[in-house]
């Protein structure tokens, strides 16, 4: 078969040729695009986390802002009253 008639009429030649050239112009253009991803390459940026609070470093803080709440944290035995 020389002919492939759902192409247009292209030989089976110009078939290979035309995947050929498709398959090289490809290539081509992924060569170009990591070419240019290295020319231009992406400054690093840092970025500044936030310092993390502690739970102890809250409470201290909270304790000298609001002394009238110091020791709220803790859990005292339950003053239940009968009623």
């Amino acid at each position: 078969m020389s002919e492939c008639p759902i192409l247009f009429h292209k030989t089976i030649e110009d078939l290979r040729r035309i995947g050929a050239m498709g398959g090289r112009a490809c290539a081509r253009n992924c060569r170009a695009r990591r070419q240019a991803a290295q020319l231009v390459a992406p400054v690093p940026v840092f970025a500044i986390l936030p310092t993390v609070e502690t739970t102890a470093q809250a409470i201290a803080m909270l304790d000298t802002r609001f002394p009238w709440l110091k020791g709220a944290e803790r859990r005292g035995g339950s003053r239940r009253q009968n009623v």
